[in-house]
């Protein structure tokens, strides 16, 4: 009893009990969502959503320049200083305002030429990038100012910033989907993060009162060019991987068909509602905790912290979920998409070597670790994109997911010989 207690007086225990409630939330607003796209878009639509997915995400990389990671940890160790604060924040904020206007103004200046590179010539959804270039700007500081929030400590505002814009994408998506299906579900995509910088900047100012705090004359070079790093590490994260998958989703779509390729969407939805947990939890509790980790010793304790408690969690969740697949199939979407049963096997293995995986990853942000991280990602999508187009031949569609699972155990492997000072 004493041992129980102890472990729920921890603050892991209680950020991680109250981020499971905000995940049971999310995944039953993200239940209604999907089973809303089903039956308005189908499996066909679901594949042209996933495209315009990985394009807004590497929009969203390049617009914040990709210092989220970067503004958490300097957020982290400058909070009590003021000073210092004060020109992160200003800094961090005046530069990504300038960054993503003018990537609003390309969009809005070539969305015929990006309707082209995503749809390609046989839909017209050239609006759509100019619906994007407008939003794109509070998109871009709603998620700067969540990630100053959580360098503060604050991680229970974090949380409840996501479960406020999980509500309002819930109303979005229904009603948008409903009235306007494919159209309706392009735009809820861009609309309900941009509406989330309006809670994120009430929640922040009462922190940080951010109309006195951002002023030009706190703007700081240096800060950029210590968060250059971060923009790197991103740009080859979040641009090159959105450009693979991407590419993998249109060879799909050439060699077995655009339903082959919603199909391929769908098992990718389900398995992001349950990476929700992990990924979460390594932002709020863990990414913090490495970048003020001092020695491989604090490095090994984290590691093993999230080995004992998250992974064995992790892995009992998805053998439930294996074996429960058709149930979830039917609830998330509809009969027409029970093929997707047969990729589960894959996904689910491949998903545990990912997120042992993740710590790990974590690491090259924690530690600025900038050419090490990039040299990984290029191999890993590099392996990802010619085993996908390798095995999609042999397997068809399941080809797709063997090759994620092979290439997350040969990234898993690489990681843990790398970091194995600080791990083992």
């Amino acid at each position: 009893m004493k041992r129980i207690k102890k472990i729920t007086q921890t603050n892991l225990f209680k950020i991680t009990s109250l981020n499971s409630l905000s995940i049971v939330l999310r995944l039953f607003i993200g239940l209604i969502t999907s089973k809303v796209l089903a039956i308005f878009v189908g499996p066909s639509g679901l594949a042209l959503l996933g495209n315009f997915r990985n394009f807004v995400g590497s929009f969203e990389t390049v617009s914040t320049l990709g210092f989220q990671n970067g503004i958490v940890k300097y957020v982290a160790e400058s909070k009590e200083k003021e000073t210092e604060l004060k020109k992160y924040v200003s800094t961090i904020i005046i530069s990504i305002s300038i960054a993503s206007l003018l990537l609003s103004g390309f969009l809005f200046s070539f969305p015929d030429f990006c309707d082209e590179l995503i749809f390609g010539f046989d839909f017209k959804y050239s609006f759509i990038f100019k619906a994007f270039a407008i939003a794109l700007p509070w998109y871009a500081l709603s998620l700067v100012l969540v990630s100053i929030i959580n360098g503060l400590g604050k991680f229970k505002k974090v949380i409840y910033i996501n479960l406020i814009g999980n509500f309002i994408g819930l109303f979005v998506s229904v009603f948008f989907v409903s009235k306007f299906q494919i159209t309706g579900a392009l735009l809820s995509i861009i609309i309900t993060p941009s509406l989330l910088f309006f809670v994120s900047f009430y929640y922040t100012n009462k922190e940080l009162s951010l109309f006195n705090l951002i002023r030009f004359r706190f703007f700081d070079f240096k800060i950029i060019k210590n968060l250059s790093h971060y923009f790197l590490m991103a740009l080859v994260s979040g641009v090159i991987g959105s450009v693979v998958y991407i590419a993998i989703r249109k060879n799909i779509i050439s060699n077995i068909g655009i339903q082959q390729a919603g199909y391929w969407e769908a098992i990718s939805k389900i398995s992001s509602y349950y990476l929700l947990f992990v990924s979460s939890i390594l932002t709020l509790y863990f990414l913090p905790k490495l970048a003020v980790a001092k020695n491989n010793q604090e490095t090994k304790k984290i590691f093993r912290g999230f080995y004992k408690t998250v992974l064995p969690i992790f892995i009992i969740t998805l053998t439930v979920i294996y074996f429960s697949r058709f149930f979830i199939i039917k609830l998330l979407f509809t009969k027409e998409f029970l093929p997707v049963s047969t990729l589960f096997f894959w996904q689910l293995l491949g998903d545990v070597l990912k997120v042992a995986s993740l710590i790990l990853g974590y690491q090259f942000f924690a530690k600025k670790m900038t050419i090490a991280f990039i040299i990984s990602e290029l191999f890993s999508f590099g392996v990802l994109y010619f085993l996908s187009n390798y095995l999609i031949k042999i397997f068809g569609i399941e080809g797709i997911v063997m090759a994620q699972a092979f290439d997350n155990f040969i990234y898993f492997v690489a990681l843990s010989i790398y970091f194995r000072k600080s791990l083992f």
